[in-house]
């Protein structure tokens, strides 16, 4: 019995290590997806730097020498209410079909939750589906929709983007970046570190679960990239206030770069698979050679 004051204290000490690991898994099941862009970070994708806003008092512009996130209309110089008007026509004809009339992801007499809801998601998330050619999908049953053309044109999008954007303003805004104090080394290091775990190192993409992938990157355009990295599509994770704009903006130009235009200095570059190919090749002519070399030799004796 002189033993059970340290049992119990034990006992409590481990009972309540696992409640805290349980609420903590519990709290961590469900995470706040506005997270990243009340970030107080300056210069990381949120609207706190280089605040420019219109005569009412709404955001039009934020960023840094690095990147500049615009509304659609501030990009394309026309008024915002005739580009929101485009934007609803455009958006009945090619998307309320899925996303419902009030963008809320409700089709007409449809269940709710079917589609995604797009109402306070910001004019990047609208754009990037759009201009990726992800959406309209061309079959909206698939698990992860495919990388296309775009068959809407950029001012569309930004239309589409500016009229959603309209029914709840949401962040980031479309994002220009300026590449020309970029470092490739820098990125290099910043995609091996946080992009590579999913893409490769090399950029090609790979599978990942339930039928899901990281997709390739190669020949992605600039900005593509940075809406990628702040808004996080599909199984990706959301990077706005986590990787400053100086830190995308080197991501992207190694991105846009090497990963997209990889000079093989070695030679052949084989797809840029890495050891695996290289190997199988190797083997393959080698193991061939020596046969082809074996066979005129026992050929050569046998004469």
């Amino acid at each position: 019995m002189k033993n059970f004051p340290r049992l119990l204290a034990a006992t409590a000490v481990a009972f309540l290590g696992t409640a805290s690991v349980y609420v903590g898994t519990a709290s961590a099941s469900k995470p706040n997806p506005n997270n990243g862009l009340t970030t107080a970070r300056p210069d990381s994708g949120a609207p706190n730097s280089g605040v420019v806003t219109d005569a009412s008092g709404q955001i039009i512009k934020y960023g840094s020498s690095s990147i500049s996130y615009q509304t659609p209309a501030q990009m394309l110089g026309v008024s915002q209410s005739q580009l929101e008007h485009l934007g609803k026509a455009l958006y009945m004809q090619n998307c309320s079909s899925c996303h419902g009339e009030a963008a809320n992801g409700v089709p007409y007499a449809g269940t709710p939750g079917a589609y995604p809801n797009l109402v306070g998601l910001g004019p990047a998330v609208v754009d990037f589906w759009i201009e990726s050619g992800r959406m309209p999908a061309a079959n909206p049953t698939t698990v992860q929709a495919v990388r296309a053309k775009s068959v809407i044109s950029h001012a569309d999008a930004l239309a589409i983007a500016a009229w959603v954007n309209s029914l709840q303003a949401g962040y980031p805004l479309v994002p220009q970046v300026n590449l020309s104090n970029a470092s490739i080394s820098n990125g290099a290091a910043l995609f091996a570190l946080n992009c590579a775990a999913c893409h490769t190192i090399t950029g090609g993409g790979d599978a990942l679960a339930n039928g899901t992938y990281a997709p390739s990157l190669h020949k992605i355009p600039k900005n593509q990239v940075v809406e990628a990295i702040r808004t996080g599509p599909g199984n990706m994770p959301m990077f706005t206030g986590n990787l400053s704009d100086a830190q995308v903006r080197d991501i992207v130009a190694y991105v846009t770069g090497p990963i997209s235009h990889p000079q093989n200095d070695g030679g052949l570059g084989l797809g840029g698979l890495g050891p695996v190919a290289e190997g199988f090749i190797g083997l393959a002519i080698g193991v061939g050679v020596l046969a082809l070399l074996g066979f005129w030799v026992g050929e050569r004796n046998n004469g």
